[in-house]
């Protein structure tokens, strides 16, 4: 039975058996504790630059379909579970999650103990790594681990954003009927892609959204000479500091016409307007995390995905307030602007994987470009 190598940076090694692709992986090592959604969370475009750790201890026992992806492929630099199921036990399966990997070239592992190397991430803090089912000495891997670049200030964005603007015309999903048609539009929308989540762009065409997505390098006045209704700054991958050029675009949006941005897009509207995002110990990512909403007093559950974070102390003199809360560890999960129609969240409520909580927010923003005249 041949061998497949995990070694973090610290010098921390776990020896398992090869899953998906034959070869190495590297990037930073996180951990997701949803139960299920493993196939949305590999198409996820935000897990750039990422070996994702899955905590619950059975992945794959649900194949995989065409349709339930996130984006154009797989994204993710290696995937880590406890145990890969061998079969794909459901009506709409097309192959096994081994059979998928392997495809992409997405080089895996499993049989090794997630919960130590969970519990390791945790106190020590999300690190990088390699994957290896083709190195036999570890200590090799080690040296290389050490040498690998980190996310802070890497442009991720750049390798997963959109090359061209492109439109969008595919509503929500129902039981056996797949994607449905979207109701007529109302708002002219501008979604820039750092990253965007396919069920966004269908969140947003079934609230009334004529959506055109464009390239995150796309400049403020490029995007005014469309006359959107609104702009929407979607979730992406990596350290937002280094997207300057995203950045400067949204600098010019502000307080010209509504925006509402997720995840990434949050952090990006932190930083254009003037403040601070610093990296989190092991980020958040998962399906379960409780936000409290600050307006109404509300508890919401929500997806997340990000290892960074806003300030909120450092905008709060410029203009804008906190609108939402991490119950487990206070973080900022939501800003708005005192006067300007703009307001981001940090988590996804798009979900995909996830509750349908915060589902209420892509009506907050028609509301809001309603009010703007849209």
């Amino acid at each position: 039975m041949s061998t497949t190598w995990l070694v973090l940076r610290d010098g921390r090694t776990f020896r398992g058996r090869p899953l998906g692709a034959v070869g190495e992986g590297s990037g930073e090592v996180i951990f997701n504790t949803a139960m299920q959604g493993y196939q949305e969370i590999l198409t996820d475009p935000s897990y750039r630059g990422q070996i994702v750790a899955m905590t619950y201890p059975m992945i794959g026992n649900y194949g995989v379909n065409e349709e339930d992806v996130e984006s154009r492929r797989p994204w993710v630099n290696g995937f880590i579970v406890k145990e890969a199921s061998a079969i794909a036990s459901n009506f709409r399966a097309g192959t096994s999650l081994d059979d998928y990997l392997r495809r992409h070239g997405i080089v895996g592992i499993q049989d090794i103990d997630t919960r130590a190397l969970t519990r390791h991430l945790r106190d020590h803090g999300a690190q990088d790594g390699i994957i290896s089912s083709v190195e036999t000495d570890p200590r090799g891997l080690l040296e290389r681990a050490r040498a690998l670049p980190g996310l802070i200030g890497r442009d991720l964005v750049a390798e997963v954003t959109a090359d061209a603007p492109y439109g969008w015309s595919e509503g929500r999903w129902e039981l056996s009927r797949g994607y449905v048609a979207p109701p007529p539009p109302r708002f002219k929308v501008v979604a820039y892609d750092c990253g965007i989540k396919f069920n966004i762009l269908r969140q947003l065409s079934t609230v009334g959204c004529d959506v055109t997505v464009v390239p995150a390098a796309t400049p403020a006045a490029d995007v005014l000479v469309r006359k959107p209704d609104g702009v929407f700054l979607s979730n992406g991958p990596g350290d937002p500091e280094g997207v300057p050029y995203l950045i400067e675009s949204v600098r010019g949006l502000l307080g010209r016409v509504p925006i509402f941005g997720i995840c990434l897009g949050h952090q990006i509207l932190g930083l254009a307007a003037g403040g601070r995002t610093y990296k989190l110990p092991f980020g958040h990512h998962g399906a379960n995390h409780p936000v409290k909403d600050l307006v109404t007093g509300k508890v919401e559950i929500t997806a997340q995905n990000h290892g960074f974070a806003v300030e909120p102390d450092s905008v709060s003199r410029l203009g804008w307030e906190p609108t939402h809360v991490n119950l487990n560890d206070t973080t900022c999960e939501g800003l708005r602007h005192r006067e300007w129609p703009v307001f981001s969240v940090q988590y996804h409520p798009e979900a995909s994987p996830g509750p349908h909580d915060a589902n209420y927010l892509f009506h907050r923003f028609t509301d809001l470009m309603t009010r703007n005249g849209g």
